[in-house]
């Protein structure tokens, strides 16, 4: 009842009140006032129109700009780089997907704990972390192509203002075995060196691209405009074999920790094609981790890399000799007491031979039996011979950096240095210019090489005669029979032929009294050639040094395995074959 009584009294007093009657609703408000307002209301709206107007015609793409600056981004569709195969088909090179790291600075938490952490999972200090923050706001990578594992430590983060993408990273099966051929890749996926530089164009694929809307967290929202898509790039497929490039690979490898040498390289040549079958050298790199490579495990040193060849070019004075009309196999050639005098100088011999026939000059290696040979020849007549076999000449291979070794003019030639060019000094070859060479032995022409599989027969240029050539293999395999200087180059099942060559490294003006290169050329079988080794292996250090010590038996562990590789029937019984390492090894003279 007390609390009705009340709200009736309030209510009475409300309605006593007269508002009319109120001092400040009964004065007059001046018109000047209500003017003014409508004028601020009329000039604001005025205002308001003109930067509309200028927001949307005069300043318009700016501002769109701008927007689309924080807003419309546009994705590289990245074209997959075309696969690298072996002959088989086997991968050499490709393209797998990989994480990239990426950052909106103006985003991310700015707590050092957690920016620490990021670092942390990145795999980088703090500081390296903070300069790539500041390089923009809107965005930075972080880390590009990384593995799956640093990808989830840094998705476990969940820091607002880092994101992900997916990548196309290079992978290389066959690792360091193969690094030299194939090369490798920038982060870009643009080819560096090797067979990834050679075919760059082929290779490389074209990117499209594709217009998208994000919000302010990154995540795309919309698409607009034109896609445009990716165009692959085509697959290359080379002549190299992956098992034979392997085995090659292993036993340099193998000989070069055995006689502590500084390297060693092999080629391995289809005898028929003129395709290269393996190319190895070792140092080596893996093309996956190269952070802290050296110019030294980067050189393609079969291909880049010349050297006097010493007594592997033996075998072509002798051919041409034959070739010419001069000599016969059977010829008998007096090398009187070892040495000879040619213009105040001396070349000896490893030891006395007396009269020895042509072919026992090659197979013993006789340096003055060359020496009378060549001095025969003209000295245009000797350098067309050289030039023939493609000395001096850049090789016409699909691959950077290959050189053309030096064969002076035959004018400047002074009787000293035509003698000394008959067994290998004075001129310089590259490994795979020397393997090359070889291939006139099989049917008397010299082949071009290549890197790529070869679906037709190659053409090659006449040199000798098949019948001469056929001489010339004769005399190689006496060189790796018993009484040659390679026996070790001998192998089970096969018959091989070839010549070593053991030669001074060139010091200054000079050569070095301490320091050789061992190598050996050869092909087998020896009746039907269906490979060709080059093996050399620089500044052995284990106190054997000669060719035949050396390089040898390399051959012959990549010939024998090769062989099998190849499914080529042997053409020798077990019974036939030569236990060579229980020969002893005749020593070859080098200067």
């Amino acid at each position: 009842m007390k609390r009705a009584a009340g709200s009736g009294r309030a209510a009475a007093a409300v309605r006593s009140v007269n508002y009319a009657s109120s001092p400040l609703l009964a004065s007059k408000t001046p018109a000047w006032r209500s003017k003014f307002v409508v004028a601020l209301i009329g000039l604001g709206s005025c205002v308001l129109l003109a930067r509309a107007a200028y927001v949307q015609l005069i300043g318009a793409e700016f501002y769109q700009a701008q927007g689309e600056k924080r807003f419309a981004h546009t994705l590289v569709l990245h074209g997959s780089r075309g696969r690298i195969l072996d002959r088989d088909g086997q991968l050499l090179a490709i393209s797998v997907e990989a994480p990239s790291i990426w950052a909106i600075p103006r985003d991310l938490a700015p707590e050092r704990a957690r920016r620490q952490q990021l670092a942390a999972a990145l795999g980088m200090t703090l500081a390296e972390l903070e300069r790539r923050l500041a390089d923009n706001p809107n965005f930075v990578w972080l880390r590009r192509q990384v593995e799956d594992a640093t990808a989830a430590r840094v998705r476990a983060l969940a820091l607002r203002g880092v994101h992900q993408t997916r990548e196309h990273r290079r992978r290389y099966p066959e690792g360091e075995a193969a690094a030299h051929v194939v090369g490798f890749t920038d982060v870009e996926q643009r080819g560096q060196e090797g067979v990834e530089l050679a075919f760059e164009p082929r290779l490389r694929g074209r990117d499209g691209s594709r217009d998208v809307i994000r919000d302010r967290l990154g995540r795309i929202v919309e698409d607009f405009g034109n896609q445009i898509a990716p165009v692959h790039g085509a697959d290359v497929v080379l002549s190299i074999d992956a098992k034979v490039q392997a085995l090659a690979f292993r036993a340099i490898r193998d000989a070069v920790a055995e006689h502590r040498a500084k390297a060693a390289s092999a080629v391995v040549l289809d005898a028929r094609s003129g395709e290269v079958l393996a190319l190895a050298n070792y140092p080596s790199f893996d093309p996956q981790r190269r952070q802290r490579l050296r110019g030294a495990q980067l050189r393609n040193r079969a291909l880049t890399d010349s050297f006097e060849p010493g007594s592997t070019v033996k075998p072509f004075i002798a051919a041409w000799a034959i070739e010419s009309g001069r000599a016969t196999p059977e010829m008998a050639i007096d090398t009187g007491p070892g040495w000879m005098t040619v213009t105040g100088s001396t070349i000896r011999d490893h030891e006395p031979m007396g009269v020895v026939t042509l072919a026992g000059a090659v197979q013993r290696s006789s340096n003055v039996a060359f020496v009378q040979l060549a001095l025969q020849m003209p000295p245009r007549e000797m350098w067309q011979l050289y030039r023939d076999l493609g000395f001096g000449q850049r090789p016409q291979i699909e691959f950077p950096g290959a050189v053309s070794g030096r064969l002076r003019p035959y004018r400047s030639w002074r009787p000293i240095e035509q003698a000394t060019m008959s067994y290998g000094y004075g001129l310089s070859t590259s490994l795979l210019q020397l393997a090359r060479a070889y291939t006139v032995f099989v049917d008397g022409e010299l082949l071009p090489v290549t890197l790529l599989r070869r679906e037709q027969p190659a053409v090659g240029q006449r040199v000798l005669s098949p019948e001469n050539a056929r001489s010339v293999r004769a005399m190689l395999e006496l060189a790796t029979g018993a009484q040659g200087t390679a026996p070790l180059a001998q192998t089970v099942g096969w018959s091989v032929g070839g010549k070593t060559g053991t030669a001074l490294v060139q010091d200054g003006a000079g050569y070095a009294s301490d320091r050789f290169r061992a190598s050996f050329v050869g092909l087998a079988p020896v009746d039907q050639p269906r490979i060709i080794v080059a093996v050399m292996v620089d500044e052995p250090r284990a106190g054997r040094f000669f060719g035949g010590q050396v390089a040898a038996p390399v051959f012959s562990q990549i010939a024998q395995h090769t062989l099998r590789a190849l499914d080529v029937a042997p053409d020798r019984s077990f019974a036939q074959q030569i236990v060579a390492q229980d020969l002893p090894l005749v020593q070859e003279t080098y200067r």
